[in-house]
């Protein structure tokens, strides 16, 4: 084969067009960067994540401001989505969990729902189809090179000259930094052997998923009539929990004129309780709702219109993600599970840390292991975070009381998460100093939401030690659930922490009279470290509301 042309080499090569390859493309792309993007595959196509959080909403915002991209900014709200990106994406105002017990009728108490403030932003649906050829088009768009229907064969890297890649096309190319974002079946990681064997993973789930016509809202349900909640779960995303899994309902069709029948669902199961067998996906999926009728009910006539995927276990981890010349970004990296919605939060949080290193890179040709390694600790950090999270969550699953304890360490993480984001931006757009982001790479905690409260990330470990700990049968969940609700009671680091820790409230909106209450705390009671950011978050995220809907009017 022939050595390449000078103009077949690239100062980055992006393995994956999904989100992160595109949205990475994108940003690089704009500033400069020369981009190759190869994939085996083609646009559109099927992808699930589908469902975005204050976190990954605002993250986007932050990127398409620090980078210069404005497109990114319609991503940070369902409006600015449907208007500019695509109307086949669904709205997000709460997060609904209703938990379910085998054999038994759902206890109307056994709720819990946190609900998104209106007054600041909609959350999205997003078609992931739409969304991620809408960013593989923008990175084209701003010169990225893209190469679809194109697997990488054979990637040879040397750290004083970059690394060769080839091709099922018989063709050759030479990049000074390879960034690998396709997914479990990532080239970076057979090559170097990279994969954990076993995981570190603590969470066991497998999955089966699709997209479906004719789900019913479960609002119009006889169980569903007798809640007590703020918001319809048809308005957001719906989780029903059950011992040993959940359930997501994600609905394209929940706002006025959606032209979007489409639901995605997905039945996540632990394989230990729930082994997986040979019985096909639908047939699964059909035979744990006889087990379930009141959640039957929302799919009595609907109909999958794309076959059902089964997966065996989902955790899979990586001994080390930055290694000389190349990075494994997103699902490259590792996975551990759907709930909450972290996945895509990850993914933009590593491409807003790998940006300015690569951009720096390209300019001064400095591709040295050391400039990249926040990013292994960002990586691994976010993988271990979540895990403690999901894990934590399982189960609780077997018990509601211990659940509706572990739904408040999640409250407060992403409530928090949301916090540093919208802060962050504020203080960037006050100043244009990007000094504002490297201070947030200086905390500790990496991958943590609110790496700033020791407070905050010892509740996260204390929840997972005693999820351990019922778990091996030497804890009662009660005693465990008493025990993380009696410390949130107490923390410092979030207004209104003596209401998140009581029992009975178990579901959540953010009301005037609250946001009120959260602000004079903000400015007389919070730490130090914490009141000014909450402050900057609430005045950011309302000055951007308001230039948002100046611009789609």
């Amino acid at each position: 084969m022939s050595i390449p042309r000078a103009a077949d080499r690239y100062d980055v090569a992006i393995l994956g067009s999904g989100m992160a390859g595109g949205m990475l493309g994108a940003v690089l792309a704009r500033n400069g960067v020369k981009v190759l993007i190869l994939d085996a595959g083609t646009h559109p196509r099927f992808a699930v994540g589908e469902s975005t959080i204050p976190y990954t909403s605002g993250m986007a915002r932050l990127i398409g401001e620090r980078y210069g991209v404005p497109e990114l900014k319609y991503l940070s709200n369902f409006k600015g989505t449907i208007k500019k990106v695509s109307p086949n994406c669904g709205q997000k105002q709460n997060f609904g969990f209703v938990y379910h017990r085998e054999g038994q009728s759902q206890i109307p108490e056994e709720i819990n729902q946190l609900v998104v403030p209106v007054v600041f932003r909609t959350e999205t649906h997003l078609f992931r189809q739409d969304v991620d050829a809408y960013l593989f088009h923008l990175a084209v768009k701003y010169g990225a090179e893209p190469r679809l229907a194109t697997r990488v064969t054979d990637i040879v890297v040397d750290p004083d000259e970059g690394a060769v890649l080839r091709t099922d096309r018989g063709e050759e190319f030479r990049a000074d930094y390879v960034v690998d974002g396709s997914g479990f079946r990532s080239p970076l990681a057979d090559k170097f052997e990279l994969r954990e064997t076993p995981t570190r993973a603590r969470t066991h789930s497998r999955c089966l998923f699709t997209h479906m016509i004719g789900v019913r809202p479960f609002d119009d349900s006889p169980t569903a009539r007798r809640h007590v909640h703020p918001d319809p779960w048809h308005h957001g995303t719906l989780h029903h929990v059950f011992d040993g899994g959940w359930l997501w309902v994600i609905p394209f069709d929940n706002y006025p004129g959606a032209p979007n029948p489409l639901c995605s669902v997905g039945l996540t199961l632990d394989p230990r309780k729930f082994p997986k067998g040979q019985t096909p996906p639908a047939e699964e999926f059909a035979g744990f709702l006889d087990r379930f009728p009141e959640i039957a009910w929302q799919f009595e006539g609907a109909k999958a219109v794309r076959p059902w995927v089964s997966t065996d276990r989902l955790q899979y981890s990586t001994k080390r993600v930055v290694g000389e010349r190349y990075c494994l970004t997103s699902h490259a990296a590792g996975f551990i599970d759907a709930l909450y919605s972290r996945g895509l939060a990850n993914t933009l949080a590593v491409v807003n840390a790998l940006g300015w290193r690569l951009i720096a890179a390209a300019k001064d040709g400095d591709w040295s292991k050391e400039r990249f390694e926040y990013v292994e600790d960002l990586q691994q950090g976010l993988f271990d975070f979540h895990d403690d999270l999901v894990y934590s969550s399982f189960v609780g699953f077997g018990d509601y009381e211990l659940w509706n304890a572990v739904n408040r360490t999640w409250m407060l993480g992403t409530m928090s998460g949301n916090m540093m984001v919208e802060d962050a931006y504020y203080r960037y757009v006050e100043s244009g100093d990007p000094a504002v982001f490297l201070e947030g790479e200086k905390y500790g905690h990496p991958g943590s939401p609110l790496p700033i409260s020791e407070g905050f990330n010892r509740l996260g470990a204390l929840t997972r030690e005693l999820c351990q700990s019922v778990e091996a049968g030497t804890v009662k969940p009660a005693a465990a659930a008493g025990e993380i609700l009696e410390f949130v009671r107490g923390v410092d680091f979030i207004a209104h922490a003596d209401k998140f820790g009581l029992p009975e409230n178990h579901c959540f909106a953010m009301t005037k009279e609250r946001m009120e209450a959260a602000e004079e705390w903000s400015r007389t009671i919070a730490p130090a470290d914490i009141g000014p950011r909450m402050i900057n978050a609430s005045k950011g995220m309302a000055r951007a509301k308001a230039e948002e809907e100046a611009e789609l009017a």
